[in-house]
């Protein structure tokens, strides 16, 4: 191993619990041993207790399980209500013990106003009638009660309802009797969720959304009363070396309701501001916590605790090293940490431990891999939210999320066994075949690994001279550094198995490849507007392979994903950059999750990057757009240049057959995880 990664492989305390190395497995929503969203309601989940039980077995040193509501979503049942679930969990607790590595169970007394509640139970909530039917299932006021009568983060024409004492109460005296079957199952901790990220701990915490008149508002003590009460209830049944950790935003980075504060950006602070977080960093542990937990943000801000790839590496590091100088407990960082930087700032004392997440489902072998200098192998976290997270939120929709990802949460976009084993596992081919996969993109290398990992002899073929296809110019830009490092990644896994790689090879004979079975994976093909002047638009691809040279009075005619990221990149190169799109918002599609789109919706009117909805494009002139509103009177915008982001359309090369497969974006266009998990779904069953 690098010396300079010793840091992480030292032992530290929290409080009388060791802990073996200082790398800490953070909590994912859809993680928690105690089932995710499940209609059968809380139980002990073997499929995630499957994947800490691997990722203990690869080095990491604690391990903090997904968020486990003190009282079930579904049904509404108390977790302490359910005695089996622990029993199950000391079992867990033994093996997870052999490894050397430690486990504190994450419990949460709910979201309040930022439960991301989708569409469908959105609408419900709002009849009346349907709430009341539903209410046995799925409490929906009970799940958005929040400190005070708030919009929901999600759709603000509901109004949150304030919580009652009597609710209060009741958490915080299921916070302490979970605790202790906890500890009585062999947990090493529990950790509190959370004065962090906006949730209803964090919302009673701020003036900004606490606006009680009881004791749970007003003073800071008394918004900081319900966090203190349940560490002091824990420890009561618990005693006092029972650690206790606290998940803890050090600043909210939010300008308002539903807007938050980008990197760089001048704003007055809404939230918690750094004077306050260092009052109240002391003030949570003197009241005993153990440990914070740290990052940054609210859902308001999400991008500061889940940051997509625009966000900086190691972002909240410099604010969490701040709030570290005014306590004596051990604090975790946590937020695109990368672990050359995370060694350093524990080495010098910055931090006590460095916090990882997503990394672990990409890749739940990467400490390993690091141990072993190994880096090249370890497969990259690209921050999609693809898989994992996908919450979506545009203008007309609370979460426009489906059902099963709802319920399916920490799954990955590329690596589909990650909570999925059932579903997704190599299983040897039954009989082996020659197997042509046309199409040397995501798709295509994917599809080569898998059928050869399963014995099959594959021939890769890609038209052009490298291998990436289409997700070369996706990896493009500046801030895809993550992206650049998965095709390497790919490139390299390729070489390791007995796969004939044919670049510079177009196939148009099927038959001419002598193949049992054959793979289209030839991706998709630009739309094209029928407008006077279209010739004059530069297509996305070619700007992003730098085909094209742009001027500096930039418009981009499409304002989803990839023109918002074109833009945003011309931007950062001191361009001036301009968006269109005949939709009613930015990136109105499933499956964004609104960390990655709130950021690039923040970013745009932070730095009042002009952006036209509800508007099309009606011509291409030299030096100007002519565009048309709602109200279908046209006006020109001047223009250097315009390049086209107006989507893709399938572009297979052959059509589906008995041996003809297609997948990925040559079958239906999508996203990286589609493109993936049809590669699974299709070759898995050659």
């Amino acid at each position: 191993m690098d010396t300079k990664y010793e840091a992480l492989f030292t032992p530290w305390k929290i409080g009388n619990v060791e802990i073996k190395n200082r790398i800490v497995m953070c909590p994912m929503g859809g993680t928690s041993l105690f089932g995710w969203m499940e209609l059968t309601g809380c139980h002990f989940d073997q499929e995630a207790a499957q994947l800490f039980l691997a990722r203990a077995k690869n080095n990491v040193g604690l391990i903090i399980p997904g968020i486990a509501p003190v009282r079930d979503t579904i049904w509404g049942k108390w977790l302490w209500q359910n005695p089996k679930m622990f029993d199950d969990l000391k079992v867990f607790m033994d093996e997870i013990h052999k490894t050397g590595a430690k486990v504190f169970i994450q419990l949460t007394a709910g979201m309040g106003r930022s439960w991301a509640i989708p569409d469908n139970l959105a609408a419900m909530h709002k009849n009346k009638v349907l709430r009341a039917l539903v209410k046995p299932v799925i409490d929906t006021s009970h799940e958005l009660a929040s400190p005070s009568a708030l919009p929901c983060r999600w759709d603000p024409e509901i109004i949150c309802p304030e919580m009652t004492v009597e609710q209060i109460h009741e958490i915080i005296d299921a916070f302490a009797k979970t605790a202790k079957l906890c500890k009585d199952a062999g947990v090493d901790g529990v950790e509190v969720h959370a004065v962090h990220e906006g949730y209803l701990l964090d919302q009673f915490t701020m003036a900004w959304t606490n606006k009680r008149t009881d004791e749970y508002g007003g003073s800071f003590e008394n918004r900081f009363r319900f966090p203190v009460e349940i560490v002091k209830a824990i420890k009561s049944v618990c005693d006092e070396d029972f650690p206790v950790s606290l998940r803890y935003s050090v600043e909210s980075k939010v300008k308002d309701f539903c807007v938050g504060a980008v990197p760089g950006e001048a704003y007055v602070e809404a939230g918690r501001n750094m004077a306050e977080s260092e009052k109240a960093a002391r003030y949570l542990q003197d009241a005993g916590y153990d440990m914070l937990n740290c990052d940054n943000g609210t859902y308001d801000s999400w991008y500061w605790a889940h940051p997509p790839m625009y966000m900086p590496q190691n972002c909240n590091l410099e604010d969490v090293a701040h709030i570290k100088k005014f306590v004596d407990i051990p604090v975790v960082c946590a937020g695109r940490m990368e672990p050359d930087v995370g060694a350093k700032a524990v080495a010098d004392g910055l931090i006590d431990g460095v916090g990882v997440a997503r990394q672990f489902l990409a890749d739940g072998e990467w400490v390993t891999k690091l141990v072993e200098d190994r880096l090249e192998d370890i497969k990259p976290c690209i921050c999609c939210h693809n898989g994992c997270f996908n919450f979506c939120h545009y203008k007309g929709h609370a979460n426009d999320q489906d059902l099963s990802d709802s319920m399916g949460l920490a799954r990955c976009a590329i690596n589909p066994e990650t909570m999925q084993s059932k579903k997704y596992h190599i299983v040897p081919a039954k009989k082996v075949k020659h197997i042509a996969v046309i199409g040397g993109g995501i798709g295509g290398m994917e599809s080569a690994l898998l059928l050869a990992k399963r014995g099959h002899k594959v021939k890769l073929y890609e038209k052009s001279g490298e291998l990436g296809g289409v997700f070369l110019a996706a990896a493009a830009p500046s801030f895809k550094e993550k992206d650049r490092d998965l095709i390497a990644w790919y490139r390299r896994e390729l070489t390791k198995y007995p796969i004939e790689v044919k670049l510079n090879t177009e196939v148009t004979d099927l038959a001419s490849l002598g193949a049992d079975e054959v793979v289209v994976a030839t991706g998709a093909k630009a739309n094209r507007l029928p407008v006077p002047g279209g010739e004059k638009g530069i297509q996305a691809v070619d700007f992003l392979r730098g085909r094209r040279e742009v001027g500096e009075n930039v418009t981009i005619i499409g304002g989803g994903l990839t023109g918002c990221e074109i833009a945003y990149e011309l931007f950062l190169q001191g361009k001036h950059p301009t968006i269109v799109e005949m939709k009613d918002d930015l990136i109105a599609v499933k499956g964004v999750c609104l960390a990655n789109s709130s950021y690039l919706r923040d970013f745009f009117n932070a730095y009042k990057v002009p952006v036209y909805l509800e508007t099309g494009l009606r011509e291409i002139k030299d030096g100007s757009v002519v565009v048309a509103g709602k109200n279908g009177k046209t006006f020109e915008i001047a223009s250097d240049s315009v390049i086209l982001s107006v989507g893709y359309k399938p572009a297979p090369i052959a059509e589906k057959s008995k041996h003809v497969h297609i997948v990925g974006d040559a079958s239906k266009v999508g996203n990286l995880r589609t493109v993936i998990w049809q590669a699974w779904d299709v070759c898995m069953k050659l």
